[in-house]
């Protein structure tokens, strides 16, 4: 597995993405999707991989910069054929690393409280994340869990 840096204009990545964010609007009310479209990948602070093996894309996850001390995980997604398979936390391992080489003291992230999230959920608590309230400009909403790490 390679996870490298992307600039989201392979139509496959496209596509995920819109896999990922049509999912997350079926399963959530539209006003506790905060999952980022292509665009809000593409900004500044925002840095953005993807995992292959070979030319087969796996996954992807994004890395937002709050602040020069902050970040926030965003857009976690494995390809659901590649799901157990590692490569979430592969993925996830890459954005720790990426977090601490910038010197980030602590990282966030929000992810859904339904049953359909208990996978990601897990994974970040094995990783050490632990629940917390709401952070930056998010509001409490029973549709969301909000998640921290310190670095």
């Amino acid at each position: 597995m390679i996870i490298r840096e992307d600039d989201l204009t392979d139509h496959r990545i496209v596509a995920l993405l819109g896999e990922h964010l049509e999912h997350m609007h079926s399963i959530t009310p539209p006003e506790s999707v905060h999952a980022l479209d292509v665009d809000g990948l593409r900004d500044a602070d925002v840095t953005f991989w993807s995992a292959w093996d070979d030319d087969v894309l796996l996954g992807c996850g994004a890395l937002k910069e709050l602040d020069p001390l902050r970040g926030e995980i965003k857009s976690m997604r494995t390809v659901t054929r590649w799901r157990g398979r590692g490569v979430g936390s592969a993925i996830l391992d890459k954005i720790l690393t990426e977090a601490q080489q910038r010197g980030y003291r602590r990282l966030y992230l929000e992810t859904g409280s339904m049953i359909e999230f208990a996978a990601a959920r897990a994974l970040y608590e094995r990783y050490g994340f632990s629940y917390r309230e709401p952070f930056g400009d998010y509001v409490d909403d029973p549709n969301s869990v909000f998640m921290t790490k310190a670095l």
